[in-house]
């Protein structure tokens, strides 16, 4: 078994009975199992009935019990309701930071070396949050914005993040 095996299952759509979870399916025993042994982190490529693909987590509901969430704007590209069945298949993420790195904010690292070295210091899923942040809005222009304001933060920070002072950069 390698990175590139891909595994399918079916599944429920369901609610959280907390506010952590929102909707989502769970992942068999087996598929946690396959997707643990081929690396540490539990990031995966998730297809959802063939329609929608997307990088995410198996998150760990305890007990042994894993999860893949999803959002309300894929539940309703899907035309997804609680209770529904779902055909998935799931691959390791073998991308380098678990989401898509928007071009922006390439351009701005390679322009900038000090905060190139303070981004490279921080956790996985730190470098996820901010390429999220990065990544929302549509316009190139806010996008350059954000990563030019990130990388501000990082430097200024000694590339540690303090995120209402960033959310208040990124307002600026």
């Amino acid at each position: 078994m390698d990175s590139t095996s891909s595994f399918q299952f079916t599944s429920y759509m369901e609610e959280s009975t907390n506010r952590l979870w929102g909707q989502h399916f769970i992942v068999p025993a087996p598929i946690v199992t396959a997707i643990s042994e081929l690396g540490e982190d539990k990031r995966v490529v998730c297809n959802i009935n063939g329609q929608v693909e997307y990088q995410c987590a198996l998150i760990s509901k305890g007990e042994g019990v894993y999860i893949i969430l999803v959002n309300k704007a894929r539940m309703k590209q899907l035309k997804l309701k609680i209770g529904d069945q779902v055909q998935i298949s799931v691959h390791k993420d073998a991308s380098e930071y678990g989401l898509p790195v928007p071009e922006e904010f390439v351009a701005v690292m390679e322009q900038d070396p000090d905060a190139k070295a303070y981004w490279e210091q921080l956790t996985p899923g730190k470098q996820r949050t901010l390429l999220y942040i990065i990544a929302q809005p549509k316009s190139s222009e806010l996008k350059i914005i954000r990563a030019l304001a990130i990388a501000g933060h990082l430097k200024a920070n000694a590339g540690k993040i303090n995120f209402r002072g960033l959310n208040d950069d990124l307002k600026a």
